[in-house]
């Protein structure tokens, strides 16, 4: 519970003394203390609010600009963010664009919308391609925080690898709110580390603290985790897509997002099947083999699933993809797809952690053996063309256009009320996040400026 936010939405129309006793009595849900010390929490929490609120009439401009933010009057929740689906990542390229803008440059942006950022730098007068990324814990996951850790850490590497690099160091950003228990903190520390050891990455750094400090209640554990990777070869980024390319596919036993789906359907044994570490495999045996320099592209098949990774995949480079329904549905883990269908949930539309390789044709040949040989599962499911399209050719013959929904496929019950379909106001929306975008640089550009006539 957010009490700063409570306070925030009731202050200017209720009563004072009410919103006051009425966090007092949400206060004392969460804690285990008297009624005087829980009233002069809530009493302290409303000066500070009303004490921030003074902004508003404050005789500086530049700095009521600097201490408030451009509001889109849009909600996460309403457009989507997290979702995975065609509102998160229209919100993802105005978070590119404010990065774009900026003066600094890397190899490859956030404006690619790929699974990692990389900057090429010079050792020894050659070429060295740093690649980092980073994910955060999934957040049905925090009351299972040695899952959360590994999934996290899985992901994290998995980005770097997708990107060509060999992954050298994690790090983690860890917060746990107020009344969490410190446990909770040693369980997801124990998850990163045990992909750590599974694959001799280290965990080099990080920061912990509370959610919110002492505005938030209650036991909610947020976190994220890093990791850095080198390569002498460039990224395989989305960018670097050519028409003809076979696409390959490993197998996918998902990640967080099926473990979410298994432990809150109460099919607990599908949880097993996603503690693998296949992706590193396939990655090193694509290193070993000398074949990083003739892939084209690789991507993991998360965000949104195959539906949201082939729909940014035509975004960024403009070419088309055509799959076969039928090759990638026997590219899911038996265990993980017989869940899905009993369940009802698309498995092109929820993140199942496939990795997807996209590459000449005779190279394609060489890889599928160099996985094969690793002990992990791979195949050919489809071709990049020049349609500028993506298209699923089903198992019926027919062929239909793959398009993300406006969320990732629901795979929780809640999921399944709040729904997948696009609201009707979905274009004033983006325009209001647009509006608010483009205040955001705006507002970094004065800042900057400022600060340098200084």
């Amino acid at each position: 519970m957010d009490i700063e936010g409570f306070v925030r939405r009731n202050i200017k129309d209720e009563d004072e003394n009410i919103v006051q006793k009425t966090l007092t009595d949400k206060i004392l849900e969460h804690k285990n203390i008297d009624q005087n010390q829980a009233s002069q929490m809530a009493e302290a929490v409303i000066e500070e609010v009303k004490n921030t609120l003074k902004i508003d009439s404050y005789h500086d401009e530049f700095m009521r600009d600097l201490i408030k933010y451009p509001e889109s009057h849009v909600s996460m929740g309403d457009i989507g963010v997290g979702s995975r689906g065609a509102g998160d990542f229209f919100v993802h390229r105005k978070i590119a664009e404010i990065i774009s803008n900026t003066k600094s440059s890397a190899y490859i942006s956030p404006s690619a919308q790929d699974d990692g950022g990389v900057v090429k730098a010079k050792i020894d007068s050659k070429d060295v391609y740093i690649t980092t990324a980073i994910d955060g814990i999934h957040s049905r996951l925090s009351e299972y925080p040695f899952l959360g850790g590994f999934h996290v850490a899985r992901a994290t590497l998995r980005d770097v690898c997708v990107m060509g690099a060999d992954p050298v160091a994690m790090l983690s950003d860890l917060h746990l709110a107020d009344d969490g228990d410190v446990g909770k903190l040693f369980d997801f520390t124990a998850g990163v580390c045990a992909v750590s050891e599974l694959v001799n990455v280290p965990l080099v750094a990080g920061s912990t603290l509370r959610v919110g400090g002492d505005m938030v209640l209650g036991d909610r554990l947020v976190s994220a985790v890093g990791a850095v990777g080198i390569s002498q070869y460039p990224p395989t980024a989305r960018k670097r897509a050519e028409s003809g390319d076979i696409i390959l596919l490993t197998e996918g036993s998902g990640g967080g997002t099926i473990t979410t789906t298994a432990i809150y359907h109460s099919m607990f044994d599908v949880v097993w099947e996603t503690m693998d570490i296949s992706f590193i495999k396939a990655s090193e045996a694509i290193f070993q083999a000398g074949l990083l320099p003739e892939i084209h592209a690789m991507t993991d098949v998360t965000n949104g699933g195959l539906r949201g990774d082939a729909h940014e995949i035509t975004k960024t480079t403009g070419l088309g993809l055509t799959f076969y329904e039928d090759k990638i549905r026997a590219m899911v883990n038996p265990k993980v797809l017989d869940m899905l269908e009993k369940l009802d949930i698309d498995p092109l539309g929820v993140s199942v952690d496939s990795l997807m390789i996209l590459a000449p044709e005779d190279i394609a040949v060489h890889v599928k053996k160099a996985i094969s040989n690793a002990g992990v599962r791979i195949d050919e499911i489809g071709f990049v063309d020049h349609s500028g399209i993506s298209k699923l050719i089903k198992e019926t013959g027919e062929e239909e256009e793959l398009k993300p929904l406006f969320r990732e496929a629901a795979y929780t019950k809640i999921k399944k009320i709040v729904g997948d379909i696009e609201p009707e106001d979905f274009e004033s929306m983006k325009e209001k996040v647009q509006q608010a975008a483009l205040d955001a640089i705006k507002k970094k550009d004065k800042i900057v400026k400022t600060i340098n006539d200084r």
